[in-house]
């Protein structure tokens, strides 16, 4: 019996570190790991799940997202792929208007563009809406609806005139909001709630998450011009699930579904030797789009079946079936 003492308390203790490292995970990474044991998490969920910040705290970033949304300076196109550098906004995805909202930075271009060799100038700006995701239970005891704004407005200890009472308004409003045609649509409050919503729709748990990446830390993030170096990747399955970073006290985002499109995974290389692994949408057919939308005038084409690309900020998500289950 003796003998064996060693190999028991060796056990017990190896038993007794997993414990505590599963302890000290965050709710919304436990579930990560129990529904998808085999999908890598892409950054733009990993950066939102820091444990010391719960964000249960009456308080609110949404400044920190409001007040960089500026446009940025944008000299000169392309030397060869004509674009339409505009401010990304969900409608990007099925825009209706010609109306630019100040957000996140996107470009368009064609899906033929992404060839090895094409150089677009472009910017890819770190995250500056890093509130982190709430367990789904506390999410869930917060009210999420424009019914019950005061009672939001109180939660987070927001004046109903200020700049954070009116995202948090507008973005409870863009999720209530009928879908677009073709759309399916669900704002999720937590991850576990978009993890749900992701593989519902793909209809299988075996997926991959996807966020576009800047690879060096510590990377100037003004404009550039980037390269397409080859390994081009189309990503599987007809049906891919998109969800984009809200401006909210807590993480939230609009993830929908939209029929006719293709997801791509490119390398570029910008000229001051910053590589990024960038994460683009491509939409196949645009005969719903207004003919006045910019992407158009720029591109010089109509609405119809040219597909028309762009990135995604690398502070959304795209979900698609893995390669092995389609």
């Amino acid at each position: 019996m003796g003998f064996h003492l060693p190999l028991i308390f060796a056990l017990l203790s190896l038993a007794a570190v997993a414990l505590a490292n599963h302890a000290a995970q965050p709710a919304p990474q436990i579930y990560w790991n129990s529904i998808l044991p085999n999908t890598q998490m892409p950054r733009a969920i990993s950066e939102l799940l820091h444990p010391d910040s719960t964000n249960e705290k009456k308080s609110t970033n949404i400044m920190n997202a409001v007040g960089n949304g500026k446009p940025t300076d944008h000299k000169g196109k392309p030397e060869n792929i004509p674009l339409a550098l505009i401010f990304y906004n969900r409608e990007y995805d099925h825009p209706t208007d010609n109306q630019l909202h100040y957000k996140n930075v996107a470009i368009f271009f064609l899906e033929k563009d992404m060839r090895p060799g094409a150089t677009m100038n472009f910017q890819f700006p770190r995250n500056s809406n890093t509130d982190t995701f709430l367990p789904r239970k506390s999410a869930q005891s917060i009210p999420f609806s424009s019914n019950k704004l005061s009672e939001i407005f109180n939660h987070f200890s927001v004046k109903p005139t200020s700049v954070e009472a009116k995202t948090i308004k507008q973005t409870i409003e863009e999720c209530e909001a009928p879908g677009i045609k073709g759309e399916e649509k669900y704002c999720a409050t937590s991850l576990e709630s978009m993890i749900d919503f992701s593989t519902s729709k793909l209809r299988t748990r075996n997926v991959q998450a996807i966020s576009t990446e800047v690879l060096e830390k510590g990377a100037t993030m003004s404009m550039h011009k980037y390269t397409t170096m080859p390994g081009l990747k189309k990503l599987a399955g007809d049906k891919v699930v998109v969800c984009h970073k809200q401006n909210y006290p807590y993480a939230v985002f609009y993830c929908h579904v939209i029929k006719s499109t293709a997801a791509y995974v490119l390398s570029l290389k910008g000229d001051d030797g910053v590589k990024v692994k960038a994460v683009a949408i491509c939409h196949l057919d645009t005969s719903e789009w207004n003919p006045k939308h910019l992407a158009f005038q720029i591109l010089k084409v109509k609405p119809g079946k040219i597909p028309i690309c762009h990135f995604l900020p690398t502070d959304h998500i795209v979900w698609v079936p893995n390669h092995k289950s389609a």
